[in-house]
């Protein structure tokens, strides 16, 4: 029982610690809950093996992610999806973001380069430290499973064809 209780004091001690370190100003781009990934693509990013990216929303605001150097449209994909999910989450709450429902609507694009391909790099792109990508609107077609230009309804269409 006294061991458990060490480790709880060392635990909430330990939390405490980084609690305050995490306040640090100099530490502002750290996320609140990190992950170990987290904080090993920050140190890369010091020491330039890691690439600051600037995500231009649909909104017209913006939201700056860090991704290794050899990072994937994949890898950008899922950091920009949990920054928008802790944002959401300090902000108002819990508020449920379909990002099927946004990744088959939209895609990022960069130097008019649509990203469509989850396994590129995005250095193939042109994607560098400091580079802004933006989301653009696309739909994916069922047969291809790939990205198509956005095509209107026509809910008459075939009607006035002559049998």
């Amino acid at each position: 029982m006294e061991e458990y209780n060490k480790s709880s004091m060392k635990k909430a001690r330990l939390n405490s610690l980084l609690t305050n370190l995490l306040d640090d100003p100099i530490l502002s781009d750290v996320p609140k809950n990190p992950t170990l990934a987290d904080v090993d693509t920050l140190i890369s990013l010091e020491l330039g093996s890691a690439m600051r990216i600037s995500v231009l929303k649909l909104d017209g605001s913006t939201l700056d992610v860090a991704v290794m150097n050899s990072a994937t449209v994949k890898d950008l994909k899922l950091v920009i999806k949990r920054k928008v999910n802790d944002m959401e989450q300090s902000g108002m709450g819990h508020r449920h973001i379909s990002w099927k429902h946004v990744w088959a609507n939209y895609c990022l694009s960069c130097h008019n380069n649509k990203l469509l391909d989850d396994n590129d790099a995005l250095q193939n792109f042109g994607v560098r430290n400091n580079s802004q990508v933006q989301f653009v609107p696309f739909v994916m077609t069922k047969q291809s499973r790939r990205h198509s230009k956005r095509r209107k309804h026509r809910f008459f269409h075939g009607l006035n064809k002559r049998s």
